[in-house]
């Protein structure tokens, strides 16, 4: 190579190197993104001896560069010349393992993770070891901190005397005089748990899970929920009630507020953990403490549990003990506890059977479907489907339906919304006539409604209702009523009727489109609205193909396209606004193709 070509080469490195070093921050934000480039144009080689080095000695003081480059350098391994020299990455990540910024020591902890699984045992032992044992005897908390998450990565790589001297490492940061190192400990010890050997889960971990869920700080206490799964899910079922039968009725009545809640929100996974003795013994009255807590975030948290946990236990246990305080959290005080019991209350149908669902449960759903909460009368119509498979769409349409009928024409429009969503779901069930008799004039209502999310939804719903009763009941239900909005004064609901004759097309026979939706398309293109003009032309640029596919069976359609849509095109191609133009142009352009 030329040497004034090599100078040229190495030009743009040096000038990403110059913005590593900038003053301004964004320039050296965009030199650590682009870090690949510099190592790819440098080699591997150059990159282990002078990149690598280069970032290590100049660590950053900016946090939001610092977490940029912890994130590259997790994906450097190939730019330093493979696994074999993947241990070099190990020195700057260390660095940044030990910096102040939370975010920043996170990141630098994944990329050591995803580094540790390339390293030989030779390197773990040589390189990986050490570091995990600088940063565990740091004088500095956050060192300690980063450290409790690298344990676990490197546990089943490393040798058994290596994997004894882990376990004692990991015992004094969870026994750490900082508060922070202990949450870290906490946080990771679930992750340790499902790596250490059986034999060592007794007599290693469980020490540091006990002290944990001891300590005074309820920040630290919180977090060994998670360790109590993982340490359950690795004992069996005696072991489990003579080592956590305990800890686990502790946690449960706890003092802090937080750490109830934590239970309440994995209190399913625990029941599954802890053995179905334990569920009996402890847990169930246990739940019913927690359901009847006095903090609304630990009843929330217990709500979302409760098809799941009924799972876990008999139904007569369930109709006796969980049953009535259901109905309390149905008048609960607060509406974050009933909408997440809202979202939660009809899993239990499957579980109690169809009578008692009718006895129990049905004045229930009547209850929170009239609640004054949007969101919990959203939620309970959102999950109905599971109370149809159990009961029926009978009694469902009996009980239910005329609360879903006021909820149709709710103020707010997401429960309007939630309504219309559920419409051919029910329509399914409940069957042509039924649905003629009660639901047909209100699903062409809301292609009125002065929400367009809701008239949108309107004109889909009634694309999915002619798949579920066919095209011979669209003509005589849907078609009549169209019609009479595409002459409607208010020009939004002839917009509507565009809307609909375009999704309705998508699922419309030859007779159809011949006989409604050609003609009525074709008639809107000389409305004096605009906006109605150039949604025609966009209307029949979707129609056109469907056309095109039924003409092969009706020449006259494919006559329709020649006599019909080409000249209203033409005619609009011509219109005074450009949008008009633009879209007749469009749909003129699938016509020729």
């Amino acid at each position: 190579m030329n040497p004034e070509e090599g100078d040229e080469a190495l030009y743009p490195i040096a000038v990403l190197i110059d913005e590593l070093k900038h003053d301004d921050v964004a320039l050296r934000l965009n030199a650590i993104r682009r870090l690949s480039t510099i190592a790819l144009a440098l080699g591997p080689d150059r990159t282990r001896e002078e990149l690598i080095p280069f970032l290590d000695e100049s660590i950053d003081d900016e946090d939001e560069v610092l977490l940029a480059l912890a994130e590259e350098l997790g994906a450097f391994v190939d730019y330093v010349g493979g696994p074999t020299f993947a241990h070099l990455l190990l020195a700057p990540l260390e660095t940044l393992a030990g910096v102040e910024e939370t975010v920043v020591r996170e990141k630098a902890v994944d990329s050591i993770g995803k580094i540790v699984a390339v390293l030989s045992q030779q390197q773990v032992e040589e390189s990986y070891i050490p570091m995990v044992k600088r940063l565990s005897a740091s004088d500095w908390f956050t060192g300690r901190t980063s450290a409790c998450g690298l344990y676990a990565p490197v546990y089943s790589l490393a040798l058994p005397q290596t994997q004894e001297l882990l376990r004692s490492l990991y015992s004094l940061l969870a026994n750490d005089d900082t508060p922070m190192v202990r949450r870290a400990a906490a946080t990771h010890l679930s992750k340790l748990t499902k790596k250490v050997q059986k034999e060592f889960i007794v007599s290693d971990i469980l020490p540091m899970f006990v002290k944990l869920a001891e300590d005074e700080q309820d920040s630290v206490r919180l977090l060994t929920v998670e360790d109590l799964i993982a340490v359950a899910e690795s004992l069996t079922t005696d072991e489990n009630k003579t080592h956590l039968l305990t800890i686990l009725q502790s946690l449960c009545y706890d003092k802090s507020w937080r750490v109830r809640y934590m239970v309440a929100d994995k209190y399913v996974q625990l029941g599954k953990a802890v053995g179905n003795d334990i569920v009996r013994e402890v847990l169930i009255s246990a739940y019913v403490r927690v359901l009847k807590d006095g903090e609304a975030e630990v009843r929330t948290a217990a709500a979302g549990q409760v098809p799941g946990f009924s799972l876990l236990i008999e139904p007569d246990t369930v109709l006796k003990e969980i049953l009535p305080c259901v109905k309390d959290l149905v008048t609960d005080t607060s509406q974050h506890v009933r909408a997440a019991l809202a979202t939660q209350i009809s899993g239990l149908a499957p579980i109690l059977g169809k009578d008692n669902t009718i006895e129990h449960l049905l004045p229930l759903f009547l209850q929170l479907l009239k609640d004054e909460t949007p969101e919990v009368r959203l939620n309970i119509i959102s999950k109905l489907d599971k109370v149809n498979e159990v009961i029926g769409i009978d009694l469902l349409s009996q009980s239910l339906l005329p609360a879903i009928v006021e909820l149709a024409e709710d103020k707010q429009w997401r429960v309007r919304l939630a309504i219309i969503e559920n419409i051919p779901l029910l329509a399914s069930q409940l069957g042509v006539e039924f649905f003629d008799e009660k639901l047909g004039n209100l699903c062409m209502s809301w292609l009125g409604d002065c929400v367009f999310s809701i008239r949108e939804a309107a004109t889909t719903n009634l694309r999915k209702l002619t798949e579920v009763f066919g095209v011979d009941w669209a003509k005589q239900a849907i078609v009549p009523k169209i019609l009479t909005m595409s002459t409607h004064q208010n020009y939004l609901f002839r917009m509507t009727t565009i809307f609909s004759i375009t999704t309705l097309s998508q699922v419309a026979n030859a007779d159809l489109l011949k006989e409604f939706i050609i003609p009525t398309v074709s008639t809107l293109a000389a409305d004096p609205i605009p906006n109605i003009r150039f949604n025609v032309a966009k209307s029949l640029e979707t129609v056109i193909p469907i056309v095109r596919k039924y003409a092969g069976q009706d020449p006259a359609l494919g006559g329709a396209l020649e006599e019909v849509v080409r000249p209203t095109l033409v005619k609009l191609s011509e219109d005074s606004d450009q949008d008009v133009r633009y879209y007749a142009q469009m749909a003129l352009r699938v016509l020729q193709g």
